[in-house]
């Protein structure tokens, strides 16, 4: 299972460890992953993502996962989310017409 956000792609970075004698060895820096279920209300689903606390925060501000998949970038998310996305697209459509 990789590393990285399901909704923001955020993954590991590299930097360096650097002691108190300023030795540098290399080090990585993993996002705070989390196993949440989300429920979509237009689908009236519940999806299980393993998405970063800083996405968790961004899904609640915006107003839940429909809208934060409404305005995500298609090449951040997953292939999962992606999916979810069109899901909830392809049923609100009429309505967004109207």
């Amino acid at each position: 299972m990789s590393r990285v956000c399901e909704l923001t792609g955020k993954g590991p970075m590299t930097g360096n460890n650097v002691s108190h004698a300023n030795n540098k060895t290399r080090r990585r820096f993993l996002p705070n992953l989390n196993d949440v279920s989300l429920i979509s209300e237009k689908m009236g689903k519940t999806y299980s993502l393993r998405i970063s606390a800083a996405a968790l925060r961004s899904v609640d501000h915006r107003g839940g996962l429909d809208a934060f998949l409404a305005k995500a970038k298609d090449d951040e998310l997953s292939a999962r989310a992606l999916k979810i996305k069109r899901e909830i697209a392809k049923k609100d459509g009429p309505a967004q017409l109207a």
